[in-house]
């Protein structure tokens, strides 16, 4: 084991800061294609039961009606995404765009308990997932990607200020 340890160490593969540029990149790649989703028809029936069910977004179909709301939705992602691409070069901007994303994923993630049908009542309920629930569970993954990303970028914006003041 220590053998591949010193080999990865020696490698560069495992440079500073990999971990954040990839996390990152993956979040551009991640709001680039589910805003991407939100243009469709398709999507915007597939997300009534989320957001009908969500009890932080729910007032969104009262407010914009089910298309509307969808492209509320993919603008709101690919806001975030570019964002959070630009974080790459300006920490502040980052930090828009991981706060945006905390808020996303938060709003996403509040829905799980509350989705009808979410629990398999022949497995005894919960933790026995089934329909739209699995698909949300992803998303307690990104909301800590996204605080991750909130962590990063604050400090370094911090540090960018102190270094240039």
């Amino acid at each position: 084991m220590n053998t591949l340890i010193q080999l990865f160490a020696k490698s560069g593969l495992l440079k500073k800061d990999l971990d954040y540029h990839l996390v990152r990149a993956s979040m551009v790649i991640i709001f680039f294609f589910f805003g991407y989703q939100k243009w469709f028809e398709y999507e915007a029936q597939t997300l009534i039961p989320f957001i009908s069910n969500g009890p932080l977004i729910f007032w969104l179909y009262p407010l914009f009606g089910v298309r509307g709301a969808t492209w509320f939705l993919g603008v709101s992602e690919w806001t975030f995404g570019a964002l959070i691409l630009a974080g790459f070069f300006n920490k502040r901007l980052g930090v828009l765009g991981a706060l945006g994303s905390v808020a996303t994923f938060v709003g996403t993630v509040t829905i799980i308990p509350f989705m009808p049908n979410g629990w398999a009542a022949s497995a005894g309920g919960f933790p026995a997932m089934v329909g739209n629930v699995p698909f949300l569970m992803k998303d307690v993954v990104l909301l800590a990607v996204s605080v991750y990303l909130l962590k990063e970028d604050v400090v370094r914006a911090l540090a960018y200020e102190a270094e240039h003041a």
